[in-house]
């Protein structure tokens, strides 16, 4: 049976809103964390998960902070941390019965792709895949050459300092890799027509590294 939902995350004291989406018969799950002034009600990520329900994957939006975390700036900032929480909700998901049994891939948003890249590093980890949007993968330093997910990471052609940054990170990646650049993106994919094809590149590559049969949008 088809799921989409309110979920709260309770990882101890901390109590992490979320919109869990689960289409019938998933071949698999992503879980988003998203970039710093954004939360799970991004309409970007919104539109990516959107595109990956079509493909019968699961979704998991959710806010990496609590309301009063967010209003210390460094919280936003503190990668390691970020990557700690987003492992913990990992085991949350793992333990529920929609996602027992099912591959678990991270799509992160700017700071984002940093705490999942950080997360993916964790040898229990087990994750199927990665997907960078925008990303900022340089900021999981030290983690980037135990990542063993495959990771796809996407930057806009306008978005010249990320596109550096990524080249940076991509070279300290051991894991599969693939940097796709798409022409006349800004940062934030605004352009006409830019985030369809983020979506569909994401969605492409977690329906190929997740073994759904079922075929991704073009």
């Amino acid at each position: 049976m088809a799921i989409d939902e309110e979920v709260e995350v309770v990882l101890g004291p901390i109590k992490l809103s979320g919109q869990l989406t689960i289409p019938e018969e998933p071949g698999g799950v992503v879980l988003f964390a998203h970039g710093s002034g954004s939360s799970r009600h991004s309409p970007r990520n919104r539109l990516v998960a959107g595109v990956l329900n079509d493909a019968a994957l699961g979704t998991l939006l959710f806010d990496l902070l609590t309301p009063i975390e967010e209003t210390d700036r460094n919280n936003v900032f503190d990668i390691p941390m970020l990557g700690e929480r987003l492992t913990r909700v990992t085991e949350w998901l793992r333990a529920q019965p929609e996602g027992k049994g099912l591959p678990i891939g991270y799509f992160g948003a700017s700071t984002g792709a940093g705490a999942a890249l950080v997360a993916a590093a964790d040898p229990d980890a087990q994750i199927a895949a990665v997907v960078s949007r925008g990303g900022r993968p340089d900021l999981a330093e030290q983690s980037l050459p135990l990542v063993t997910a495959p990771t796809l990471l996407v930057v806009g052609s306008l978005d010249r300092q990320v596109i550096q940054l990524n080249q940076e990170a991509q070279r300290q990646l051991l894991c599969e890799n693939r940097l796709e650049i798409v022409p006349g993106a800004t940062h934030l994919f605004e352009e006409a027509g830019t985030l369809e094809e983020v979506a569909a590149l994401a969605c492409r590559w977690f329906v190929s590294h997740f073994g759904v049969e079922q075929h991704p949008p073009s």
